[in-house]
């Protein structure tokens, strides 16, 4: 039989939950509380679903039915109730869009540098924004979401389409993860793309280290810029680790350089907040060749904050193009024989091939990130520095040993031992 007002109101609880019926679907569900919830079972696309109608008495009996009716008049019309409940309290806040839910994602990640949230901003705005962020999230289709993929695909830009995917596939799982679609349509657009080919940088096979040395030597450039190749082929870390590096990171007395996750951005200077790739401190042992490189430059640079100073301006980091402009100028191509970055190609080359070192030591000088998520999980606070010390004057007396002629790295570690 149908409820009554004062069935309703009389109703009593007990110690299990009690469900009162009333009709087409609807009950009053009493908690053992003494809570009272309106209830709307119905099936929609097969499946058996609940539909909350409100709490009584702030609901009547009068005002549940008409809720239900409602509810079924959308079901008739073949629209899922509570879908539409949840697109409605959407729109009341404005997340509807896929520009307001990017915005959303973008404000929710904490862990990202200030650099980096700036430039995955402006890949929305520039990219994504002007073609699908006034469309509806809960419209966008697979189709949708490739639009702005191929654009980027069309012209050549192949690096951009795949982070764009990366973004939008994050940006939707957010949408799913927050309840406003049921879905993530970006996964299919898994392969869509063309993958950009990888670009190893040059690097010279080792047989050819005495003539890099003996050009090196030669070299008559800038004294900050024979040091920057020096110190890059000594320590092998990265161009930006190099440029925006301060003296307040060098510690004479343990010869150890520590490159900080993030640095102290300079006004002006894009990216001079960019520390470790890694994102953690990265140590860098000081062979005796570097201390002495580092005294050098101490005498030119020492009373500033930045190590390797602009020549035009000492509040300016030399350009990220010094290293390979001035192997340029000793006539090597830079785009097909070596680059400041191939010196970490031939380090790790020589340092493997010695037979001294162990795969983790390498591993952590070269700052590379372990793949294997359980044995990172291991090996994540293993600095193996000791060993790392050791392996860095190995390869600053190996590059002593090749100025003349060129000895193999295993050949070397056996004429050591």
């Amino acid at each position: 039989m149908a409820l009554t007002e004062v069935k309703v109101r009389k109703a009593k609880p007990a110690e299990k939950p009690v469900k009162l019926t009333d009709g087409n679907g609807m009950h009053l569900l009493i908690h053992p509380t003494g809570s009272k919830y309106w209830r709307l079972q119905y099936r929609f696309g097969g499946k058996q679903r609940m539909l909350a109608l409100g709490v009584y008495p702030d609901v009547s009996l009068s005002e549940a039915r008409r809720r239900r009716d409602e509810a079924r008049q959308l079901i008739a019309n073949n629209v899922d109730p509570g879908e539409q409940r949840k697109a409605d309290k959407i729109e009341e806040k404005g997340l509807l869009t896929f520009e307001t839910v990017a915005r959303n994602w973008h404000s929710s990640n904490r862990t990202w540098s200030e650099s980096h949230r700036t430039t995955v901003l402006n890949s929305l705005i520039t990219h994504l924004f002007p073609v699908i962020g006034k469309r509806n999230i809960c419209e966008l289709k697979t189709r949708d979401l490739l639009v702005p993929l191929k654009k980027a695909e069309a012209t050549g830009h192949l690096e951009l389409a795949a982070r764009l995917q990366q973004r939008i596939t994050a940006i939707m799982r957010y949408a799913v993860h927050n309840a406003l679609i049921e879905q993530n349509p970006a996964y299919d657009l898994a392969g869509a793309v063309i993958t950009a080919k990888s670009n190893h940088r040059p690097a010279l096979p080792l047989e050819q280290l005495p003539a890099l040395l003996k050009r090196i030597d030669a070299y008559k450039g800038k004294g900050i810029t024979q040091i920057a190749v020096q110190l890059t082929l000594l320590t092998f870390i990265r161009s930006s680790e190099l440029r925006f590096a301060r003296w307040s990171e060098v510690n004479f007395k343990n010869s150890l350089w520590t490159i900080p996750a993030e640095r102290q951005e300079l006004k002006g200077v894009r990216f001079s907040g960019r520390g470790s790739k890694m994102k953690t401190p990265h140590l860098v042992p000081l062979s005796n060749r570097a201390k002495i490189l580092l005294e050098r430059l101490h005498i030119i640079s020492g009373d500033k904050d930045l190590m390797f100073i602009g020549f035009s301006r000492d509040d300016k980091p030399i350009s990220e193009n010094t290293v390979n402009k001035a192997l340029r100028t000793m006539g090597y191509d830079t785009r097909t024989e070596v680059c400041g970055h191939g010196f970490r190609t031939m380090a790790c080359s020589a340092l493997i091939e010695s037979g001294l070192w162990s795969r983790d030591a390498v591993e952590r000088q070269m700052s590379h990130q372990e793949r294997n998520s359980v044995r990172a999980a291991y090996i994540h606070k293993a600095e193996h520095l000791e060993e790392r010390k050791l392996m860095l004057q190995w390869w600053a007396d190996y590059l002593d040993a090749n100025k003349e002629e060129h000895i193999t790295p295993f050949e070397f570690a056996q004429s050591k031992k």
